[in-house]
């Protein structure tokens, strides 16, 4: 055996071993920049149960909640995430085609990371949002783009925002259990301090005709009520422990109605007395998230439990619910009825779904959601605006997004 046949196994051992040690080091590396960079902020699952992305998107990802442009180890930690988080179709949408066109406009919010939700529209015109983990509401110019943030009292974090007939923007302190009201002329911020230390985790909030603002408490298990005139509140607890009262509207009569995410229950509360009614759902496993209602005064929620679309008529209880396309997993999220059509998304694909469901025709639509170039999503409020379109979020890459119908296309059906 010639010497350089003994020399070249060597060789390609050593270069092995090499190749290990590198790789090793690469992982081990690479695991230490996700936990400093990524899991302060949020919990690892985030990652492990995303769609996966390729460098360019993870970088692109990312630039959505931090800079890290020049971040000296930015293309190792981006190199690690594809490598071990690479694209996959573990969370693909059933998308359901149809003859209805729709037109997403987005809008990058300016603060990164602050998971900017809960979009709705002002009598001028003007967008407001929350932007929950940026401790700020917005709002946007949809004519011209511009945007402009108001920082809010500390740890107030809000997760949501509403609107009073006066035009004051009002958002519910997620984290420091208060509601907060802000002028938009004077740029005044007024609190106002649940009675209660046991009142937190305030959730969303909506007005009215007469201008009482109503608000749920998801964890506390609480409705508050607030007369803004006065800053009085009370408070009342759910009949069921555990109910989490999430999604909250209000319908015709003047009655708000109030979705249970822990529990088989849609509560109803009388707005003189503050007494609930709660109202089973046939399904003991069962979650609403959100609910609205139509013109008939039919109720539509989201079983976000089950991945089904439901229906329940106040007058007779009786429940119908259809299966959303994406099946049991595809965790109905946000709802709204408009023009008697219902529009929800599935937030457990990625991307994030919009659905459309024709209530005469029990027809199912749907849409992947733009994002950038990513699948992050996800909508977790839906409002109509006053033209009939339909505002929506994407939260984790802090963009707003306005669904215009193609109003011709659908006028010919």
């Amino acid at each position: 055996m010639s010497l350089m046949t003994k020399v070249f196994p060597l060789l390609n051992l050593l270069l092995l071993h090499s190749s290990i040690i590198a790789q090793a080091k690469f992982d081990t590396r690479g695991k230490q920049l996700l936990q400093q960079q990524c899991t302060l902020c949020h919990q690892l699952n985030k990652i492990t149960d995303s769609s996966g992305y390729t460098v360019a998107q993870w970088q692109e990802l990312i630039s959505t909640m931090t800079d890290l442009s020049n971040h000296p180890e930015r293309e190792l930690l981006t190199s690690y995430l594809a490598t071990h988080y690479p694209p996959n179709e573990n969370r693909q949408p059933t998308l359901r085609t149809g003859s209805l066109s729709l037109d997403f406009k987005e809008w990058v919010v300016p603060t990164l990371g602050q998971r900017s939700r809960d979009p709705i529209q002002a009598s001028d015109g003007t967008i407001w949002w929350a932007g929950q983990w940026g401790n700020l509401i917005g709002k946007i110019n949809p004519k011209t783009g511009k945007t402009r943030e108001y920082s809010l009292p500390v740890g107030s974090m809000p997760h949501s925002v509403t609107l009073d007939q006066s035009g004051n923007v009002w958002f519910t302190g997620n984290k420091n259990a208060t509601v907060g009201k802000l002028n938009p002329d004077t740029e005044a911020i007024t609190i106002f301090r649940m009675p209660d230390p046991n009142a937190k985790d305030l959730h969303t909030a909506i007005f009215d005709k007469h201008g009482t603002m109503w608000f749920t408490l998801q964890h506390s298990n609480m409705l508050g009520r607030l007369i803004p005139a006065s800053g009085d509140i009370k408070l009342v607890t759910m009949p069921t422990p555990n109910s989490r009262p999430y999604g909250i509207k209000i319908d015709a009569k003047g009655n708000p109605w109030i979705a249970c995410n822990g529990s088989n229950c849609l509560i109803e509360v009388n707005p003189q007395t503050l007494q609930l009614t709660e109202h089973k759902l046939p399904d003991p496993k069962s979650k609403i998230r959100r609910l609205d209602f139509a013109k008939d005064g039919q109720l539509w929620f989201v079983n976000s439990s089950q991945g089904r679309l439901g229906r329940f008529t106040p007058n007779t209880g009786e429940v119908k619910e259809w299966p959303s396309p994406s099946g049991s997993k595809s965790h109905p999220y946000a709802i709204a009825v408009i023009d008697g059509v219902v529009w929800y998304n599935e937030s457990g694909m990625r991307p994030d779904t919009l659905v459309r469901f024709d209530p005469q025709t029990e027809k199912f639509q749907s849409w992947s959601i733009p994002s950038g170039n990513v699948h992050a999503g996800i909508i977790r409020h839906m409002r109509s605006t006053h033209e009939g379109n339909l505002l929506i979020h994407q939260s984790s890459t802090n963009r707003i997004i306005l669904v215009t119908l193609d109003s011709d296309k659908e006028k010919s059906k």
